[in-house]
C-alpha cells in the first residue's frame, strides 16, 4: 500500500532563472537580481546566481557591496509580474499531480503531499514535470515531516533529490549546529548554546522543562520538536489568510525633515489601506518601521482607539510612533503596516 510522504519543492536560483530564460547569452555569467538593478542605489539583493554566490554575493546583501564583491556581475531590476507568472505556472505544475495536497510556501517553494510507493522516482517525476513546464530546474526534498522534507532540500540544491526520514534524521543532521534547522537563526543558536545546546542532537535530547524556561510554554516544545525533526506529517492547501499588509520603502536621498516623514508616512499609508480594502477588513493595529542613517532600525506599534480604514488616522498614528522616537537623524528607510481585524471566523 502507497505511504504518504511529504516532497518539498524549491525552485533553483528562482528569480535568476527566470531571468536567464529572457536572456540566455547571461548563462554562466554572474547574476544579480535586486532593486532596480543599479548597484550604486540603496536596494538589495533579491537572488543571485550560483556563480555571484561564489563571490560572497547573497539575499539581502546591499547592491552596493555585492557589486564591490563581484564587480563583473550582471544586476537586472526586479521585474514581479514576470515572477509571479512563472509561480503561477509552477504551482499548476505540482497541483496536477493526482492526489496531490499542494501547500505554498512562496514565489518559488511548496510543500506537496502525495502518496506514493517510490518518492524518490515521484520527486523525480516532479522535477522533470516542471521543467517541462515552466523551463526552470527545481530541488526536492523527500521527508516524512515538513520539517524534515524542507530540510532534506539543501542536501539536494542544485537539481537534485535528497530523503529525511526519522531513520536517518540523526544520522545527518544531530552533529550540525542548531542553526542548521528551518527557523533557527543567529539569535536562537545563541540562546540555546548559552543553555548548553549546541547541536541538533543536544536539542533533540533537551528537557522540555528547561527549553521551556528558556523559550516559553509554546517556543519551548516547538524548537524540541524541530530538533527531533518532527512536527505536521501532511500539507494544508488551505487558502492563506493575510492578517495584515505593510509597505516599506528604502529612499535614495535620506529624509531630512519632519515635513519629508509625514509626507512619506501618508503615501505608505495610502498603499496599506488600498490592500486592507481589498480584503474587506479594517486596521487594528498600526506598526511603524524606521532605520535612520547610517543603519539603525527600529520598530514600533499602537492598537487604534477602533478598526479604521481611515488614511489620515493611519497616518498620523503611525507619524505619532516616529515622533516618540525623538530621534532627528536622518531616515533612509521607512515602513508602515496595518494588522487587521480578523475575518469572520477566525484565522
Amino acid at each position: 500500500m502507497p505511504q504518504h510522504w511529504v516532497l518539498h519543492v524549491d525552485m533553483d536560483q528562482f528569480l535568476v532563472a527566470v531571468e536567464l530564460l529572457r536572456r540566455p547569452e547571461l548563462v554562466g555569467k554572474p547574476v544579480v537580481v535586486g532593486g532596480r538593478g543599479d548597484p550604486t542605489e540603496r536596494a538589495v539583493v533579491s537572488t543571485a546566481s550560483y556563480e555571484a554566490r561564489e563571490h560572497g554575493v547573497r539575499s539581502g546583501l546591499a547592491l552596493k557591496l555585492a557589486h564591490r564583491r563581484c564587480p563583473e556581475a550582471v544586476f537586472l531590476p526586479v521585474d514581479f509580474p514576470v515572477y509571479e507568472e512563472a509561480s503561477a505556472r509552477v504551482m499548476e505544475t505540482l497541483r496536477a499531480f493526482p492526489g496531490a495536497t499542494v501547500e505554498v510556501l512562496g514565489w518559488d517553494e511548496a510543500f506537496v503531499g502525495i502518496e506514493t510507493d517510490d518518492p524518490v522516482a515521484t520527486a523525480d517525476q516532479v522535477r522533470a514535470a516542471v521543467f517541462e513546464a515552466t523551463g526552470l530546474h527545481c530541488s526536492v526534498g523527500i521527508g516524512d515531516t515538513l520539517v524534515r522534507a524542507k530540510i532534506a532540500t539543501d542536501f539536494g540544491k542544485p537539481q537534485g533529490t535528497f530523503m529525511l526520514t526519522r531513520d536517518t534524521w540523526m544520522e545527518v543532521m544531530g552533529a550540525r549546529p542548531t542553526t542548521a534547522l528551518w527557523g533557527v537563526g543567529n539569535r536562537i543558536g545563541a540562546r540555546l548554546e548559552s543553555i548548553g545546546i549546541r547541536t541538533v542532537a543536544d536539542l533533540a535530547g533537551a528537557e522540555e522543562e528547561a527549553l521551556v524556561a528558556a523559550f516559553g510554554p509554546t517556543n519551548g516544545p516547538h524548537l524540541g520538536r524541530l530538533g527531533r525533526g518532527g512536527g505536521r506529517s501532511r500539507p494544508d492547501d488551505t487558502p492563506w489568510v493575510a492578517r495584515a499588509h505593510g509597505r516599506e520603502t528604502t529612499y535614495q536621498h535620506d529624509l531630512a525633515s519632519a515635513e519629508e516623514v509625514l509626507a512619506a508616512i501618508t503615501e505608505l499609508a495610502e498603499r496599506v489601506v488600498a490592500d486592507c480594502g481589498k480584503e474587506g477588513r479594517e486596521v487594528a493595529r498600526v506598526h511603524l518601521k524606521v532605520r535612520f542613517a547610517p543603519f539603525f532600525t527600529f520598530t514600533k506599534v499602537r492598537k487604534l482607539a477602533g478598526p479604521t480604514l481611515d488614511v489620515e488616522v493611519i497616518a498620523q498614528t503611525a507619524f505619532a510612533l516616529y515622533l516618540a522616537l525623538d530621534d532627528t537623524r536622518p531616515v533612509r528607510l521607512l515602513g508602515v503596516r496595518g494588522e487587521m481585524v480578523p475575518p469572520e471566523g477566525g484565522y
